[in-house]
């Protein structure tokens, strides 16, 4: 299991806004890099901040570095050949790692917003949908969901108001102390205006609200007494407004330096400070240079965020140990299922081998045994190839948590000589591919066909699953 990607942390927005995809678009690249020779489950995670991709390898013959390089081509296509010096890579366990911090708010802009946990489950739910997510992918995202609730409830991480609105409206507050004297206008209205709204709506700030559905507008402004505004009533808006919030879903700036240039002599030197919280940007860059005229971006809100960061060191850190926890008992369980195939062919051969024999001897020296006898002797050799591959099975277990199993278990496979496909399932470390339930069941993909002392199934401690929750849209 690999990622591959960029986020705020080392790629301004200039180059991730570049890779910044969505519906169909997600929907599409997720079936291209699906199609290369090289993966085997892909899904993307795709937010104002990252752009990442998990896969795995086809087969056992595909490296890393080779899995790498085929999604670093197509990301190269899709954003141009400048945005690869900013992709990093992590494999394996430094991956699961990777993952289950994203999950938990820990390399978010705003530490601890629990938005993040809605955009991984979608990120699931479009690869379900493209049909390119399989049960490893799927069990790693389960254990990254568990991960997050674990840091919600065990620490005080996202306590109050955090997210990159809640920031945005921070940084309104730095700029004019008392919000109740200026006007505040919000260009789109999905999930991240409407916290906005609430937070600005708080503060007494007088609102206006312009989105390009009327209907939706008009619902957000009524829910914080703000103004609604049509689409063709922009200019107006932006005439009467101080403070600027925008995050449309729009993929080219809503807001441009030609517009505001011609509305100045209007406004009166009147200053404006714009908010773009959107990726792709909403508000050209070069509005910048005309005068009276302040442009924040996402990638401005980092200042504002370290006192936040501050505030919540402790806390961060109590979350980056559970993360690491949860890294380790992952990568046992991990281990742990790729050696079941071995365990299921291993007791199957033993069973086989001895009904083999008894039912020779029962057609032979034996034949004269009654039904009673003959069952007796079948449950004997059941509750002998038990005893006698319980050891092997704990410690093969054993290993596995300590992620030594591998050899073992193909010494066994080469010792007992188990049929290929067994073998297969070791190699790949998960099984054979199957079709993904709904995330409206329960996820059975990690269920093996086992002994019944030998059967496990991870599930929640409420019986739910994790990943089945109320929808949260990605930006």
């Amino acid at each position: 299991m690999i990622v591959v990607g960029l986020s705020h942390r080392n790629t301004p927005i200039a180059v991730r806004e570049r890779l910044a995809v969505s519906g169909d678009g997600l929907r599409d690249l997720l079936e291209r890099m699906h199609r290369l020779a090289q993966v085997g489950e892909v899904m993307m995670v795709s937010t104002c901040n990252r752009v990442e991709i998990y896969a795995t390898a086809s087969n056992d013959t595909v490296t890393a570095e080779t899995l790498s390089r085929a999604i670093v081509s197509v990301l190269a296509e899709l954003g141009g050949a400048d945005v690869v010096p900013h992709l990093s890579t992590a494999v394996e366990q430094r991956c699961v790692l990777h993952l289950f911090r994203v999950a938990a708010s820990l390399d978010s802009l705003v530490v601890g917003e629990p938005q993040i946990l809605g955009q991984l489950k979608e990120a699931v739910r479009e690869a379900q949908q493209a049909q390119t997510l399989g049960p490893e992918l799927y069990a790693a995202a389960r254990a990254a969901v568990h991960v997050a609730k674990r840091v919600r409830t065990e620490t005080g991480i996202g306590a109050g108001q955090v997210s990159v609105p809640s920031v945005a409206v921070d940084l309104a507050h730095q700029i004019f102390d008392d919000l109740e004297q200026h006007r505040c206008l919000l260009v789109g209205a999905g999930e991240m205006a409407e916290a906005a709204a609430k937070l600005l709506a708080r503060a007494g700030s007088a609102l206006l609200v312009v989105n390009r559905s009327a209907e939706r507008a008009e619902q957000l402004a009524s829910a914080v007494g703000g103004q609604p505004r049509k689409w063709t009533e922009l200019e107006q808006s932006l005439i009467e407004a101080d403070i600027v919030i925008a995050s449309t879903a729009s993929k080219v700036p809503v807001i441009t330096h030609e517009l505001l240039r011609g509305m100045r002599r209007k406004r009166r030197g009147r200053s404006l400070f714009l908010i773009d919280i959107a990726v792709p940007r909403d508000v050209e860059a070069s509005v910048n240079n005309l005068d009276n005229v302040y442009l924040y971006d996402i990638d401005d809100l980092s200042h504002v965020v370290a006192q936040s960061l501050e505030d919540r060191a402790v806390e961060a850190k109590l979350a980056e140990s559970i993360v690491r926890q949860e890294v380790g008992n992952f990568e046992a369980r991990r281990s742990q299922q790729a050696v079941k195939p071995v365990i299921v062919g291993l007791r199957q051969h033993a069973q086989d081998v001895l009904t083999t024999e008894l039912e020779r001897s029962l057609k032979g020296r034996l034949k004269h045994l009654p039904e009673q006898d003959r069952n007796a002797l079948s449950t004997m050799i059941g509750a002998a190839v038990n005893k006698l591959l319980h050891t092997p099975t704990m410690r093969l277990k054993q290993l596995a948590e300590k992620q030594r199993a591998r050899h073992a278990a193909r010494i066994l496979c080469d010792l007992f000589a188990l049929e290929d496909e067994v073998i297969e399932g070791l190699l790949r470390g998960q099984g054979t591919r199957q079709s993904l339930p709904p995330l409206s069941q329960r996820d059975e993909s990690e269920a093996t066909e086992t002994a019944p002392d030998e059967q496990e199934q991870e599930q929640e401690e409420d019986g739910t699953d994790p990943l089945d929750e109320p929808r949260v849209a990605i930006r």
